[in-house]
């Protein structure tokens, strides 16, 4: 079977459409279609029902799906064993972390690391979504979780706190909310529920069962705006709240800790390049 028929087959699997897949391998929708059709010509079988809403996978298609699978495991092991015994200071390393975290401390990293091996190009994608570092989605991630699987590396960078906040112009139109009345009266703005399903229940053990949600949103930079902007009561890391001159903390005796931690796959751990951007990340975090 030819991998690279399988790997499109994969894609179009996970995204349900050939539209999807293309995007996401960042191929053409037309090649896709023709590796799909090359793989059920090989197979002798039709691989999917093309529907109007996408494409769902036969009895056949789900058999296919599992044996690709361990293709690409296998494929992606390979991968990442042979980076792991490369020595040079230069190439590409995939680096995944929220935006707050690139805003914070990311870019004062990367900076120092580009001063020194200027031939390591940095590839960051920021998202509150947890990137697969098993299937090469990142070669590095910093996570406020820390992973359970065995095959990965995960190195505890620091502790922070989160607390309530409101803008100045808020609390002066609605004045402060009353403790222990689940913010009665008071709009809020949480993060949506896919990414934490905590918070449509209470902020910083603070039920929220009385407020009104004026905004969900889906980033940590989204949020801090939302709430400097006067839409609400939220949830913000204070070592980047309490410095801001529009917001105000509100029951700094409650606070919540949450750990973050640097994360990398243990076939990358001796790679030149990926323990040059750990390194850089280590260093600046033990600075704040």
């Amino acid at each position: 079977m030819d991998w690279d028929n399988a790997r499109i087959f994969l894609g179009i699997y996970r995204a349900g459409t050939l539209r999807g897949a293309a995007a996401l391998l960042q191929v053409d929708q037309a090649t896709a279609g023709r590796r799909l059709n090359a793989m059920e010509q090989v197979l002798g079988a039709r691989l999917f029902l093309r529907t109007p809403t996408g494409y769902v996978p036969t009895p056949a298609g789900e058999l296919a799906f599992a044996a690709a699978e361990r293709m690409e495991h296998a494929a992606d092991q390979l991968q990442r064993q042979m980076q792991g015994i490369d020595d040079r200071l230069s190439g590409v390393v995939r680096l995944a972390a929220t935006d707050t975290m690139g805003k914070h401390f990311l870019m004062v990293a990367m900076q120092r690391l580009h001063a020194v091996h200027p031939d390591i190009r940095v590839v960051l994608s920021t998202s509150t979504q947890v990137s697969n570092l098993t299937r090469r989605e990142a070669d590095l991630a910093v996570r406020t979780i820390r992973p359970s699987s065995p095959d990965l590396i995960s190195r505890h960078l620091t502790r922070r706190e989160v607390g309530l906040y409101a803008a100045k112009s808020y609390l002066k139109l609605r004045g402060e909310p009353q403790p222990d009345t689940a913010l009665a009266g008071h709009d809020l703005v949480i993060y949506q529920r896919s990414i934490s399903p905590s918070q449509g229940v209470a902020l910083c053990g603070e039920a929220i069962g009385n407020a009104k949600v004026a905004m969900e949103v889906n980033s940590g930079l989204m949020m801090i705006e939302a709430v400097r902007a006067g839409l609400g009561i939220g949830e913000l890391p204070t070592h980047m709240a309490d410095g801001d001159p529009l917001l105000a903390r509100i029951w700094p005796q409650r606070a919540e800790a949450y750990d973050i931690w640097l994360v990398l796959h243990g076939d990358l751990n001796r790679t030149a390049r990926v323990r040059a951007v750990a390194d850089a990340i280590v260093e600046v975090c033990g600075e704040m």
